[in-house]
């Protein structure tokens, strides 16, 4: 099975997978954006993103930093005396609150919370309470090993937000307008959730934009003792499925208003995925971190976590529907 590409505007509400019968819903445009930051320089590529965003939404930005109740001298661990732990919270807040002057400046508004405790609460709890329509954060903190995939910071808000989150990477280059929408599927609710999201961000036809649906399948190498006249009769099912649901997604989609392209590929999913945003140069990847397989260690998702560490753009990760 090779690969296929085609438009996918289709008409009538037809269901995913069987699980849906209505159209998706792109919504209202984004209100509120809120951004995890810990100053570091990932964080300001972060805030980049972040402000076109609000600009291209007209939303407001919420700017939220966490302050350890008792900051550690690292490596040896051993807390600061309180009156340094004033001052540390002091220069954050003053930090903060420069940040915040550059963007009203900029013609953005904007709010900035200084908060104590672990930054994945603290972000949690902000985002809850101003109601955030998407949080976004840099992929990798101060602290946070090269060796590591993902920050533990960014690792525990995919796990635990209640929005969509924009993760962005080091290198995601200079923000530009959301137009162009990768969205990779498995056919999951998950993924139906996300393409919605997506379509909030990009703010609908409008603006010129566009989604690209991508499903991306493995063929495993013991296929290949298969007799070839049985694979060839699976693959091509397969293939006639694949088709059809993304017909199906394309279809449900139309609601949104955008042009919707539909590719189906052979290869190893993380790396399909990161190779077509770069192809069609997406302006952001939107996925599920959860899809069909439902295995608990796949909390994130081993296909969102890779995608995450090396896309070009930034990423948009939905929880699965509880």
């Amino acid at each position: 099975m090779g690969t296929f590409t085609e438009s996918a505007i289709g008409e009538g509400n037809a269901g995913i997978g069987g699980s849906r019968d209505e159209p998706i819903d792109a919504g209202i445009a984004l209100r509120t954006i809120l951004l995890a930051t810990d100053f570091s320089a990932n964080s300001a590529v972060a805030l980049a993103w972040a402000e076109q965003l609000a600009r291209q939404n007209g939303a407001t930005l919420v700017l939220v930093h966490a302050v350890s109740p008792s900051p550690a001298v690292v490596p040896e661990f051993l807390p600061w005396p309180q009156e340094h732990c004033d001052e540390i919270r002091a220069g954050a807040r003053a930090q903060l609150d420069r940040e915040a002057d550059t963007l009203r400046g900029n013609g953005v508004r904007v709010r900035s919370e200084l908060g104590l405790g672990h930054a994945v609460p603290v972000v949690i709890a902000a985002a809850d309470r101003h109601q955030a329509d998407v949080i976004v954060a840099g992929t990798r903190g101060r602290t946070e090993w090269k060796r590591l995939l993902l920050g533990s910071t960014v690792a525990g808000l995919i796990r635990t937000a209640r929005c969509p989150l924009l993760t962005v990477h080091p290198d995601a280059g200079s923000p530009r307008p959301i137009r162009t929408v990768l969205l990779p599927t498995d056919f999951s609710e998950v993924a139906n959730v996300a393409a919605a999201a997506a379509s909030r961000i990009v703010g609908g036809p409008a603006v010129g934009g566009r989604m690209m649906l991508l499903h991306a399948y493995h063929v495993e190498y013991e296929a290949a003792y298969l007799p070839a006249a049985i694979l060839a009769d699976a693959l091509n099912a397969a293939d006639a499925t694949v088709k059809r649901k993304l017909r199906e997604l394309g279809a449900a989609l139309h609601e949104t208003g955008m042009p919707i392209e539909s590719i189906a590929c052979e290869g190893y999913p993380p790396a399909a995925i990161v190779d077509h945003a770069r192809s069609v140069r997406a302006d952001v990847i939107a996925m599920g971190t959860h899809g069909i397989s439902g295995l608990d260690r796949l909390l994130i998702g081993s296909t969102a976590e890779r995608v995450i560490a090396s896309a070009p753009c930034p990423v948009l990760t939905v929880r699965n529907p509880v």
